[in-house]
């Protein structure tokens, strides 16, 4: 994965080709993204560019052996770790599986699409009926990966997509080796919601915002993808807030009923993170903030909704929805959750 690859968040590649250049490379990155704007594709790229054997001041050369390696996934210090858990496609107890057992599929799923969503990583590793995390066990594969020596004289890399889905113990073992960095070993840490991550480990880092695509860069890397589950949530989005401006609470329970009968959790939050970046939208658009949204085609229905939507709506829902999402983290019985959500956000739109 060259610089030149990636579309959009210049200021991202600059920033990461000046300390490389520079020689001053921070030992933990915590790229921060909105869902499917490709931070996974700029820390590889970063990575390649750090280990090209011929690379020019702007991007790395996409031909030596290194670049040839990391471009396939098959660099020998390169670890991907994600969240996981028993599923139908690798067979054992999730308490003992790690990240190794599911490397194929991932090395798949990142070569077709590095931009892909997290119910369609769930989906590609087989276990799109259930929750994911990043277990004990792979804290120890972690380590067992960073106690043995580099196979190449080069810059290692451990990549973590959604530390936020660690759980405290894990978190404990890799907090060990960012305040004890190997040489040339650098940690891309990559999240979808940074205030979960714990604080003792993003001190740790140093954060990087990887800024949403351009409604034609976005358009072009959803062609990437099968499965596009967005139009779906943004119809369910619209219909739920239409619903609650025009105060039918019966047609706001029935989108709930839709949301929870979704066939996977994965979907149930993706769609809670879809949601949050819509009431984000429609916060800015009560602000006279529309140059900030990311919002397509559908600019006139955020701004005449959030016309009719009480101060404070937006911040209220994101509330509602971020608990939600943890709670179905914790397998919270969805239909309860989703009632819950239509109800909530119809008594805070009822507020004048």
């Amino acid at each position: 994965m060259r610089f030149a690859d990636i579309p959009g968040n210049e200021n991202v590649k600059q920033a990461m080709i000046n300390m490389a250049r520079s020689g001053r490379v921070h030992h933990a990155l915590l790229l921060y993204e909105n869902e499917g704007c490709g931070a996974l594709a700029l820390g590889l790229a970063f990575l390649q560019y750090l280990n090209c054997q011929d690379r020019s001041e702007e991007d790395s050369c996409g031909q030596c052996h290194n670049c040839r390696q990391i471009s396939r996934l098959t660099y020998p210090d390169m670890r991907f770790t994600f969240p996981i858990t028993s599923g139908t496609k690798v067979s054992g107890a999730a308490k003992d599986l790690t990240c190794d057992d599911y490397a194929p599929l991932f090395r798949e799923l990142v070569q077709k699409n590095p931009y892909f969503l997290e119910n369609e990583l769930s989906a590609a590793l087989g276990i799109d009926k259930k929750s994911g995390l990043i277990s004990v066990a792979e804290g120890r594969a972690i380590m067992q990966k960073l106690s043995l020596a580099p196979v190449t004289d080069g810059w290692r890399g451990i990549f973590v997509w959604l530390p936020e889905k660690m759980n405290q113990q894990t978190a404990n073992m890799l907090l060990k080796s960012l305040e004890e960095p190997s040489e040339k070993t650098i940690f891309i840490l990559i999240t979808h919601n940074p205030e979960s991550v714990l604080s003792t480990i993003t001190s740790r880092c140093q954060g990087m915002r990887v800024m949403p695509l351009s409604k034609e860069d976005a358009a072009a890397v959803r062609k990437l993808s099968d499965i596009g589950d967005a139009p779906l949530y943004n119809d369910l989005f619209k219909s739920l807030i239409d619903s609650v401006i025009a105060r039918d609470l019966q047609a706001a329970l029935e989108v709930g009923e839709a949301l929870a009968s979704m066939d996977s959790r994965e979907k149930q939050k993706a769609f809670c993170i879809f949601a949050g970046e819509g009431v984000r939208n429609l916060m800015l658009f009560g602000r006279g903030l529309e140059s900030l949204a990311d919002c397509g085609d559908d600019a006139d229905w955020y701004r005449s909704a959030a016309a009719k939507l009480p101060a404070g709506f937006a911040e209220s829902a994101s509330a509602i929805l971020g608990r939600t999402e943890t709670m179905l983290e914790r397998n919270v019985l969805a239909k309860i959750l989703f009632c819950n959500l239509a109800t909530r956000l119809y008594v805070i739109a009822g507020q004048r």
